[in-house]
């Protein structure tokens, strides 16, 4: 719509019809501004109070949220669940921390916008854009005062000053690095080792009962735990994640690698269940090549010689844990992994 068909009474108080007349020199002529038009709040003081009160209130909303935020996390328990409608069954204190968060997070959000919107000044006003640039005399100078600042700092002469600020600018953003200690315990060596030790029976996963050689046919695949770990535990999703086994049965002339024949027991060897890729458990296996393959990333791994990668992204073999055959003739560890399982990680030694 061009300026021509803007009713003179629309125009600002002050602007002269004709000059948002468009012509050929200047088709796109500026129609100026509308006329202001004044919000309740503007005219009416009790609607402004009852705006200032609606955004007082967001912002104590807001500040109660924040005292229950740090309430529930002195509070309530880690391992608390509860129900909530329809999502279902949730941890109790990341519902609480989000929901308080959350909530003051918004109610800020929203009193600000509020407060804006009805009671900060709304008045439309033009300014004329200006070239950015300075002027070269202004460059000139703020150059000069720069030299000059650089020559009366001494810098250049005053090594010592200048080398051990460097160092002090340096180092100091190491303080916000050793805060990042809080975020929880070190692991310790706690990735190097599992369940397994001397002495500690095969447990079969799905029978939970001790395993014998006879227990575990040639060609077939069994799925064993450390002896003690229970699926109750508190912690048994983190230890089952590393002590998980394979327990699968070659025939002594189908093993390759010597080490593999030397810790195994009448043709059956234990390996890690876990992929060396990403972690996935691998639970497929090939009785003809004696291969186990990673339903995740399909890394393969030959159970016949050491389990080496012979495809896929995984980028070691799977470690093997030492068996024997107790007094009572149950299978049972000689000791832990040697190396760590699962997938490699910065300091893997």
């Amino acid at each position: 719509m061009s300026s021509q068909d803007i009713p003179d009474e629309n125009l600002p108080a002050g602007q002269d019809a004709t000059i948002a007349v468009a012509d050929e020199k200047d088709p796109f002529a500026d129609p100026g501004l509308p006329p202001h038009e004044h919000r309740i709040q503007d005219v009416d003081e009790r609607a402004a109070k009852r705006s200032e009160r609606t955004v007082a209130l967001l912002f104590t909303v807001s500040m109660l949220a924040t005292v229950g935020f740090i309430a529930s996390y002195v509070a309530i328990p880690h391992d608390k669940s509860i129900f909530v409608f329809p999502i279902g069954h949730l941890n109790a204190l990341n519902f609480a921390l989000g929901l308080t968060l959350g909530a003051a997070l918004f109610c800020i959000g929203a009193g600000a916008v509020h407060w804006a919107r009805t009671l900060m000044s709304d008045e439309e006003v033009a300014d004329d854009r200006h070239p950015i640039a300075a002027e070269p005399e202004v460059k000139a100078k703020v150059m000069a005062d720069f030299k000059q600042g650089a020559k009366e700092s001494a810098l250049g002469r005053r090594k010592l000053i200048r080398n051990t600020m460097f160092g002090a600018l340096a180092l100091f953003p190491l303080s916000g690095v050793v805060l990042l200690r809080d975020l929880g315990p070190l692991p310790g060596t706690k990735l190097r080792h599992t369940l397994w030790s001397k002495g500690k029976l095969l447990v079969n996963m799905n029978t939970n009962e001790p395993l014998r050689p006879a227990d575990v046919a040639v060609g077939s695949l069994t799925f064993a735990k450390p002896e003690g770990l229970e699926e109750h535990d508190h912690d048994f999703q983190n230890e089952i994640a590393k002590a998980a086994l394979m327990i699968i049965r070659l025939q002594p002339d189908d093993i390759k690698d010597k080490q593999e024949l030397d810790w195994s027991y009448q043709g059956i060897v234990a390996y890690s269940k876990i992929c060396t890729h990403v972690g996935c458990p691998i639970s497929l296996y090939e009785q003809q090549t004696h291969h186990a393959l990673c339903p995740c990333h399909q890394s393969t791994f030959d159970l016949s010689d050491g389990a080496k990668v012979i495809f896929g992204p995984a980028g070691h073999p799977l470690p093997q844990l030492r068996i024997g055959v107790n007094d009572e003739g149950y299978l049972e560890a000689l000791g832990d992994f040697t190396e760590p399982v699962g997938p490699a990680f910065w300091e893997r030694g």
